[in-house]
C-alpha cells in the first residue's frame, strides 16, 4: 500500500482492472486520497497501454456517495447504521433459526458476476457458503458460461478446461454469437481484441462473423453471416456433418487420444446443409465454402460465445464448437483452441474421483446440479413454492439477480417472501433493498488484486498482483474480514466444531491473502523446477514485475491434462447424444412452418455497451452520459411492415411481460429478430443509486422466460426469447 505524506506529492502505481475479463494494466497516479488519473500502462507486456472507458471509472465507485461503508439494518423507518458486531450477532440468529427449523436448504445462496473479479471473496467466501450446507446455491454462471464449464467437464474431465482460441497465432477466425470488439473477450481474456484482430488481417488471415447482428466485430471481419437466432445447434451439426461427406475429418495428433470417434458421422446425419440452410438463413454453398476455408487454412479456430450458450441448445452448441474444432485439427494447437497454463493452477492434474454433473437435482423442477449450483432459473420457483426444502432465507454477494436473471417480476415477488435476507454488496439496488442486512465491502482501489480465474482464460500466460492503491474508510471491513466473522459466527455448536473452525481462521488470517497466493504460485507449475525460465516463481517475484509478467504463449499439453477416467477426450458424452433427440425433433416442428394465426413474430436477442459492466457500473455518470444506451434495434424492412420509425417508442412482450423503449431502425439486424442490451433497468424506489435514476432504462430480463432454457443444463436461454412487437 502506497504511504500517503503529503497530500501534494504524486503517487504512481500500477495494477489491473478488474472491471471486465481483459485484465488490462493500469497506471494510476494519486494525490492524497484522490486520484489524479487512470491510463493504460504501455509497459504492461499483456495490454500493452490498451483500456476502455470503463477503468477510468474506477475512481467512480471510491468516490461514490451512494456507497455504502458501515452495515446498514432495515427498519420500519428505513435503512438504519448499525456496528459490525450487531449486523454478524443478528445474522447468526437468523441464518441458525431459519435452518434448525426448515433444514440447511432453507438458506439460498447467489453469487454475483464481481465476485469472480474480487480476490479475497474468491478465497474466503468459498469457506463461508460451504459451512452453510445448502445445497440452494446459484450464481451469475447459469445466466452466461455455463454450457462451456458443462462441455468442458464432460469432454475434457474438468469444469475449467476451457479452450481459448489462439488469437495471435492463427490464421482463420470464425466468431459465432461473439461480439468480442465490445465485451473484451469473454472466455477469451484478450486485451486490445481489436487490435489482435486487425493483426490476423495483417498476416493474410480471415475473420468470419456469425451472429443475427451486424456486430461492431463484424463490421471489422472479412465476411459476416446473418444466422436466425438460437439456430447455431443446427449450423454446428450441418458443419460436423460436412466434414465427415467431404472427407475432411483429421484430429491430427490427438487421434490416439479420442474415443467414439466412429460414433459422430451417424449422429450428425439427419443435418445437411441444404435442410439446415433453409432454418439458419445461411445458405448451403455458405456453410460449405466456411467448412472448406477452415480446413484449408494453416491454422484456424471456432470461437463461440453467449449468444450460443444462452439459447436452449446452449450446452449441445458449445459441445459442437469444441467437437468442430477437434475434428479439423485445431484442438491443443498453435493458433487454434488452445490451453493455458497459470501460475496458480485451479485445475491441477488429478482426475476427477467421482461425477461432477447432476449429482443431485432442484426440488421443483428438477434441474440438474453443475458444479455445486443450481441453474438461476429455479431460485424463485424455489422459494415461492411450499414443502419440504424451501428457501426462507437469502443471501447474495455482489450480485444483482432482480436485474440480470430471467422473468424480473416473479423473482420480486419470490423475494418479498423471504423470512430473512442479507446482502453483501456496497450499495442498496433493485435486490438488496429486499435485504434486512447488507455488509458492504471495499471498493476495488481499497484491496489488492490478483486474477485466480481469468488467467486460466488468458490469450497469454500472465501474472501480475495489483497492491491495495488506497487505506479502507475507517471502520470498514475487508471481504477476508467479513467472510472470516460470518463463517465464525455461523460455526456449528460443539466445542470441538468451533475449536476447528476458529484455528482454521488464525492461520488464513496469519497468511493473509499473499500468504495464500504465494502458496498457490509455489506449488503451480512455476514454482517448480520444470520451467527453466520461470523456475521456483513465487509472489515475491510476481510483485517485482510490476507491470506484469509474460509467462508466455499458449502451448500444447494435451494428452497430459486431459482428466477425464481413462485419460480420453470423450466426443460422445452421453448426456449430450441423448440431447440430441431433442434438436432433431426441434428440427422437425421448425421444418413444419410457423404461425397458424399468420402474426409476425419475432426473436429476441441481446446486446451489450463497451462503457458498462452487466448491472453493476450505471451508477458512474462518465459511464452513461450521453446517448440514451438501453434502446432497441430492429430491422428496417421489419419496421416499414410495422409502420415504426427510428426514435419511437415500442412495446416488446413475452409470455411473461412487457417492455416499452426507443428504438432504432437499422439494416444491421436480421429480419424476425429485435435487440435490446441487458443490464438495464435501474432506478426502482427504495435504491441507492442517483446516476441510474437519470438514465435507468429498462431491464430485458422483465421479458425473458424462467421456462425457456436450455433442458440439458438449465442455463437460462436469454437469446431466442419469442416476443411480440408494437408500436407503443
Amino acid at each position: 500500500m502506497p504511504k500517503i505524506q503529503l497530500k501534494t506529492s504524486l503517487i504512481t502505481q500500477y495494477r489491473t482492472c478488474n472491471l471486465c475479463e481483459a485484465m488490462c494494466g493500469l497506471k494510476i497516479e494519486i494525490k492524497g486520497d484522490k486520484v489524479h488519473s487512470i491510463k493504460g500502462d504501455k509497459q504492461d507486456p499483456f495490454s500493452q497501454g490498451h483500456i476502455c472507458p470503463k477503468a477510468i471509472a474506477l475512481q467512480d465507485l471510491y468516490t461514490d456517495k451512494d456507497r455504502l461503508t458501515k452495515p446498514v439494518k432495515k427498519t420500519k423507518d428505513g435503512w438504519q447504521e448499525i456496528s459490525w458486531k450487531e449486523a454478524f450477532k443478528l445474522i447468526a440468529v437468523k441464518l441458525k433459526s431459519t435452518q434448525q427449523q426448515h433444514g440447511r436448504d432453507s438458506v439460498g445462496v447467489y453469487a454475483g458476476n464481481p465476485t469472480v473479479h474480487n480476490l479475497e471473496a474468491m478465497i474466503y467466501g468459498a469457506d463461508f457458503f460451504r459451512q452453510l450446507g445448502s445445497k440452494n446455491r446459484y450464481s451469475a454462471t447459469s445466466v452466461d458460461q455455463l454450457p462451456h464449464h458443462l462441455a468442458a467437464m464432460l469432454m475434457f474431465g474438468h469444469p475449467l478446461l476451457l479452450p481459448i482460441p489462439d488469437i495471435d497465432h492463427t490464421d482463420f477466425m470464425v466468431i459465432l454469437g461473439a461480439n468480442p470488439v465490445v465485451s473484451n473477450g469473454s472466455i477469451m481474456t484478450v486485451p486490445n481484441v481489436k487490435k489482435r484482430l486487425k493483426n490476423i488481417q495483417k498476416r493474410q488471415g480471415k475473420i468470419i462473423t456469425i451472429d443475427p447482428r451486424l456486430t461492431e466485430t463484424g463490421k471489422l471481419a472479412d465476411q459476416h453471416l446473418m444466422i436466425k437466432p438460437g439456430t447455431d445447434a443446427y449450423l454446428l451439426m450441418a458443419m460436423i456433418n460436412y466434414l465427415f461427406d467431404k472427407h475432411l475429418v483429421n484430429c491430427n495428433r490427438l487421434k490416439r487420444h479420442l474415443d467414439d470417434l466412429d460414433k459422430i458421422q451417424d449422429l450428425v446425419k439427419n443435418f445437411t446443409t441444404d435442410k439446415v440452410a433453409q432454418h439458419t438463413g445461411i445458405s448451403a454453398s455458405d456453410i460449405a465454402n466456411l467448412v472448406e476455408e477452415f480446413c484449408q487454412a494453416k491454422s484456424a479456430v471456432l470461437y463461440a460465445r453467449i449468444g450460443v450458450s444462452t439459447h436452449e441448445f446452449g450446452s449441445l452448441a458449445n459441445w459442437l464448437v469444441n467437437l468442430f474444432n477437434i475434428l479439423t485439427g485445431n484442438m491443443d494447437s498453435k493458433g487454434g483452441m488452445m490451453f493455458t497454463t497459470p501460475a496458480i493452477d485451479l485445475i491441477g492434474h488429478k482426475k476427477p474421483q467421482h461425477k461432477k454433473f447432476a449429482r443431485y437435482f432442484s426440488r421443483v423442477s428438477g434441474y440438474p446440479e453443475t458444479i455445486g449450483e443450481f441453474p438461476v432459473v429455479a431460485l424463485a420457483e424455489e422459494i415461492l413454492t411450499p414443502g419440504e426444502g424451501q428457501i426462507k432465507a437469502m443471501i447474495t454477494a455482489a450480485g444483482n439477480p432482480l436485474l440480470s436473471t430471467p422473468n424480473n417480476a416473479q423473482l420480486s415477488r419470490a423475494f418479498e417472501q423471504l423470512d430473512f435476507m442479507l446482502s453483501i454488496d456496497f450499495y442498496i439496488n433493485e435486490t438488496t433493498k429486499h435485504a434486512d442486512i447488507i455488509l458492504p465491502p471495499p471498493s476495488p482501489l481499497e484491496r489488492p488484486h490478483y486474477d485466480l480465474v481469468f488467467n486460466h482464460l488468458a490469450v497469454r500466460n500472465y501474472a501480475k498482483y495489483s497492491e491495495t492503491l488506497f487505506e479502507r474508510a475507517k471502520g470498514s471491513l475487508s471481504e477476508a474480514q467479513i467472510y472470516q466473522a460470518l463463517t465464525q459466527v455461523m460455526a456449528p455448536d460443539g466445542i470441538i466444531s468451533k475449536s476447528k473452525i476458529w484455528l482454521k481462521i488464525q492461520v488464513l488470517k496469519w497468511l493473509g491473502p499473499e500468504g495464500i497466493l504465494n502458496k498457490g504460485i509455489k506449488k503451480g507449475p512455476y514454482g517448480k523446477n520444470q520451467h527453466a525460465e520461470f523456475k521456483y516463481l513465487n509472489l515475491k517475484k510476481i510483485k517485482q514485475h510490476t507491470h506484469g509478467m509474460d509467462l508466455g504463449a499458449l502451448k500444447p499439453c494435451f494428452p497430459a491434462k486431459i482428466l477425464t477416467k481413462n485419460g480420453n477426450i470423450q466426443l460422445a458424452p452421453e448426456e449430450f447424444v441423448k440431447d440430441l433427440k431433442r434438436l432433431n425433433e426441434k428440427l422437425s416442428e421448425d421444418s413444419l412452418g410457423s404461425n397458424s394465426d399468420g402474426e409476425k413474430r419475432f426473436t429476441l436477442i441481446g446486446r451489450r455497451d463497451p462503457r458498462t459492466c452487466n448491472s453493476w457500473m450505471h451508477n458512474s455518470y462518465r459511464l452513461v452520459k450521453g446517448k440514451p444506451g438501453c434502446i432497441a434495434h430492429m430491422n428496417d424492412q421489419d419496421a416499414l411492415e410495422l409502420n415504426i420509425q427510428t426514435g419511437q417508442l415500442i412495446n416488446i412482450s413475452s409470455r411473461v411481460g412487457k417492455i416499452s423503449l426507443p428504438v432504432e431502425v437499422t439494416d444491421t439486424m436480421m429480419s424476425g429478430s429485435v435487440s435490446v442490451p441487458h443490464g438495464w433497468g435501474h432506478g426502482e424506489p427504495q435504491t441507492r443509486m442517483s446516476i441510474a435514476n437519470a438514465h435507468a432504462g429498462v431491464s430485458v430480463n422483465q421479458i425473458t422466460d424462467e421456462k425457456f432454457v436450455d433442458k440439458l443444463s438449465g442455463n437460462a436461454a436469454l437469446n431466442g426469447v419469442p416476443v411480440k412487437i408494437t408500436a407503443a
